[in-house]
């Protein structure tokens, strides 16, 4: 991996991408500063949310299970909770499956490092070297962000008062947005998939439990991929895509 990042090629591909995710890793930052703060303004001790954010490192599945255990609810169902919210990352790691690049080791490190960001980020490149470069920039910017802002909040407890009241909750949400419109504005299959799965999240919302509507939204793959796009060859449209994309 240390060799990959330090081809002159790859160095020049990496310096815009650490630009353009830079505002991601704040975000990330900023979420994490919540996460440990309600962490331990809810009783748990530091060591908690700290030793979850580096070992499980899942974001929105780490906010449910904590908030099971402040409510009372046990360990196991603590972890079941958050097992559920992650199962989305399953279909995650099949879109970057060969991005990781080779090997035992950057399988195994990417694996924990697949988030909603990462993927989106790297799937948003045009070609196959921008996309694993953007998938361990982004990634490991992440891991660092996220875990660094869960310190800062764990340490400071109950002192950041009421972190809802600062609007957090809204900021990987329009992230997101902001890096999937390029997929939207280009890929037919990616617009009907996501219509698909935003009407099945809306519909499912009032009547199942926080995070279930995500994993709902999934039915929208169903959508992608069936049938082919105008002016497009079965075996050439893959390879005119990337070539009218660079």
């Amino acid at each position: 991996m240390r060799s990959l990042l330090r081809t002159p090629l790859v160095s020049d591909t990496a310096r815009p991408l650490v630009r353009d995710s830079s505002l991601v890793w704040l975000a990330c930052a900023v979420v994490g500063v919540s996460f440990g703060a309600v962490s331990v303004a809810g009783g748990l001790p530091v060591w908690v949310p700290v030793l979850m954010s580096v070992l499980v490192y899942a974001g929105s599945a780490q906010f449910s299970a904590v908030g099971v255990l402040i409510a009372g609810g046990g360990p196991l169902a603590a972890a079941a909770t958050g097992l559920l919210l992650n199962t989305r990352t399953a279909a995650f790691s099949l879109a970057v499956a060969e991005i990781l690049g080779p090997g035992r080791a950057a399988r195994f490190l990417g694996a924990h490092l697949v988030t909603d960001e990462t993927v989106a980020f790297a799937l948003a490149q045009p070609d196959p070297l921008r996309r694993r470069v953007a998938f361990w920039v982004s990634g490991l910017g992440l891991f660092a962000a996220w875990n660094a802002g869960v310190l800062c909040g764990a340490f400071a407890g109950s002192a950041l008062g009421d972190t809802a009241t600062y609007g957090l909750d809204a900021a990987f949400p329009a992230v997101l947005v902001a890096l999937v419109l390029p997929a939207l504005r280009t890929d037919g299959g990616v617009r009907r998939s996501a219509l698909l799965g935003a009407v099945v999240a809306l519909a499912a919302t009032p009547f199942v439990p926080a995070g279930v509507p995500v994993l709902a939204a999934l039915g929208g793959l169903l959508l992608h991929g069936r049938g082919g796009r105008p002016g497009e060859k079965a075996d050439g449209g893959s390879a005119a895509r990337e070539e009218g994309a660079v």
